[in-house]
């Protein structure tokens, strides 16, 4: 929610306004710094598109410390297995909160 500029609590806290002035000014980076097609996004479209390319890491690196069969996560490997610290066992990056609105979590 915060890389994607969607953090509902960015008002309440003091120092959330400094990281988001931060984020701002990392993703203008971003856009001036990589190919043109970046140059003609908004600043909130280049955030997604971030978001869209590296969530897979970031959830990984959230969730690496999780223990086996902690009950913080629902059971949303598929074919019914179970997960252990970063991934289901099939591999897959638990990612379900992803886009479920923040305040629903």
């Amino acid at each position: 929610d915060i890389i994607r500029g969607k953090d509902l609590y960015l008002d309440h806290e003091p120092g959330k306004q400094h990281l988001e002035e931060r984020l701002e000014q990392m993703f203008k980076n971003i856009q001036k710094n990589n190919n043109t097609e970046l140059g003609e996004l908004t600043t909130a479209q280049v955030r997604e598109y971030w978001w869209a390319l590296n969530r897979q890491q970031v959830w990984n690196a959230m969730i690496c410390g999780v223990e086996q069969n902690a009950k913080y996560f629902r059971d949303r490997c598929s074919k019914g297995g179970s997960y252990e610290k970063c991934r289901c066992i099939n591999g897959d990056v638990l990612t379900n909160f992803d886009y479920v609105p923040q305040y629903l979590r």
